[in-house]
């Protein structure tokens, strides 16, 4: 396929003779993705209500999925109450879609680079729209969850968006298009998780299915082969060793593939992509913990309703384009790294905000230095992946990126449901009530030995009577949510603790 007079789809082989134009490579890229993430956005808000809305359906499958949760929870010994285990459920949905992405995108990137990246790239997008396709058909637990498997086994577009990005022939066209990228990310994040609020959800899986189709009608006009027959790879890989080395974590952090492979990376090429394959591996496992249970959190924490979740997201997305714009796609090919480690460092005082701050001023400059991060570290990571390798190395390289991210977005979620992990501090911090010892699951620093359980909250809630030795005692009758010394929900201000750990105020009844 090419582009036909005034643009249209013509009906012509896809092999293209001229040179590429590298802006309208990167334009037909971004617009592909975009449309591809506003589908998949579109779920965002949606997620906690929809699991609740199942498990009060009675769902069969869903209460079989609901039993192993509530044993892993018993055998973590998370604490054996809804709001919990409402975040351990969603985690375990999102790292099932992130761990079939682990398993498919390095397969779709050597693939990519034998066949030809338009090819695959089809059969993708041909996937994720039948995914959405079963998600609008039925209603169900087990539709859903089929939609979400066939979600991850089909999301090799993405990488394989870099690895068209990494065809590209000059190095400021690459970091261009991988700014592009981020862009795409940061505009379906803003406009996606809105657009889901605002429709009533029974309409969500029929925009995502239009989105997707539409996505792939475009990609099908418009997207010429970037990667010419003469430079692809003469096979995937022979045998055994090809598969383990495509699909083992250990594999993938060494770049087994590449190092294999012909011609691989010299000097110290290897050594330099293993090093950026584990900084790209730990930054989105402590980025994804956080990024999977935010909506939890705000949903629990803040009583936040589907719209105000859409326009949390939006702040986000609309944060991320501001700063791709604005610093990140003008980052100069050589700085990439330096940025990348100024970004990182920001992510420790967003998670203590977004963890442990109980008001939505403190919610929301954690969440702006959570944007700043994610707008920079990944495009960059991606930028300076991409220089590495021949043509042909390119779709297996940046596909084993890619996984390497999946893996870590499908073991986040779960570690930080868990409460394991750095993404669910906040947790701990639903409501500053009960006392336990310091040291327990998720436990405040030493300066207060003490953390708060329990749940000041709601129409009408257990009381609260703290006892000396830290230990709380939940009492049976029922109180108002009003605490003496305690503006109320969102308050800064803490009761007064003792070093007995003792609280200087109570629930008022």
């Amino acid at each position: 396929m090419g582009w036909g007079a005034g643009g249209s789809c013509t009906p012509r082989p896809p092999i293209r003779q001229q040179p590429l134009s590298e802006p309208r490579v990167i334009t037909v890229v971004f617009l592909g993705l975009l449309l591809d993430l506003l589908a998949f956005t579109l779920l965002l808000p949606l997620l906690p209500g929809l699991l609740e809305s199942h498990g009060r359906a009675h769902d069969p499958l869903y209460g079989s999925w609901q039993r192993g949760v509530d044993w892993f929870a018993t055998a973590i010994r998370m604490p054996a109450e809804k709001r919990y285990n409402s975040v351990l459920f969603g985690g375990l949905i999102g790292s099932v879609f992130s761990f079939l992405q682990f398993l498919l995108a390095p397969v779709t990137g050597a693939v990519s680079d034998c066949l030809g990246r338009r090819p695959v790239m089809l059969l993708s997008l041909a996937g994720l729209a039948t995914s959405y396709a079963v998600w609008a058909a039925s209603k169900s637990f087990a539709a859903f969850l089929a939609s979400r498997v066939i979600g991850g086994i089909s999301k090799g577009n993405v990488s394989l968006s870099t690895a068209i990005v990494a065809d590209l022939g000059s190095p400021s066209a690459r970091s261009r298009g991988m700014a592009v990228i981020g862009v795409a990310f940061s505009l379906a994040f803003t406009l996606g998780p809105m657009l889901g609020a605002f429709l009533p959800a029974e309409m969500v899986p029929w925009l995502a299915l239009l989105f997707a189709a539409s996505d792939l009608l475009f990609i099908f006009c418009f997207l010429p082969e970037t990667l010419p027959a003469e430079k692809r790879a003469s096979s995937i890989g022979p045998g055994f060793q090809a598969a383990a080395d495509l699909l083992s974590p250990v594999a993938l952090l060494r770049f087994s593939a590449v190092a294999r492979g012909q011609d691989p990376p010299a000097g110290d090429g290897i050594r330099h992509l293993r090093r950026l394959g584990l900084v790209y591996f730990l930054y989105l496992f402590l980025f994804s913990g956080l990024e999977f249970t935010l909506s939890f959190l705000a949903h629990q924490r803040f009583q936040f309703s589907s719209l105000q979740q859409g326009k949390m997201f939006f702040f986000i997305g609309l944060t991320m384009a501001t700063v791709q714009g604005a610093y990140a796609r003008k980052i100069s090919p050589g700085s990439e790294i330096a940025a990348v480690k100024r970004a990182i460092l920001l992510l420790v005082p967003a998670f203590l905000l977004i963890g442990w701050g109980l008001t939505l001023p403190a919610l929301g400059l954690g969440l702006l230095l959570y944007s700043f991060a994610a707008a920079v570290v990944v495009p960059c990571l991606s930028s300076v992946v991409a220089d590495y390798g021949l043509p042909r190395q390119k779709g297996t390289i940046m596909g084993t990126l890619r996984s390497l991210g999946a893996l870590a977005r499908a073991v986040g979620p779960m570690v930080a449901a868990s409460g394991k992990g750095p993404g669910i501090a906040f947790q701990a911090r639903l409501c500053p009530w009960e006392a336990r010892p310091g040291g327990g699951h998720a436990a405040l620093p030493s300066a207060f030995p003490c953390r708060p359980v329990g749940s000041c909250r709601g129409p009408a809630i257990p009381g609260v009577e703290a006892q000396r030795g830290g230990r709380a005692r939940v009492t049976s009758r029922a109180v108002s949510p009003q605490c003496t010394g305690w503006p109320g929900p969102g308050s800064a201000s803490r009761c007064a603790q003792a070093s007995s750990c003792s609280l200087s105020c109570s629930c008022a009844t």
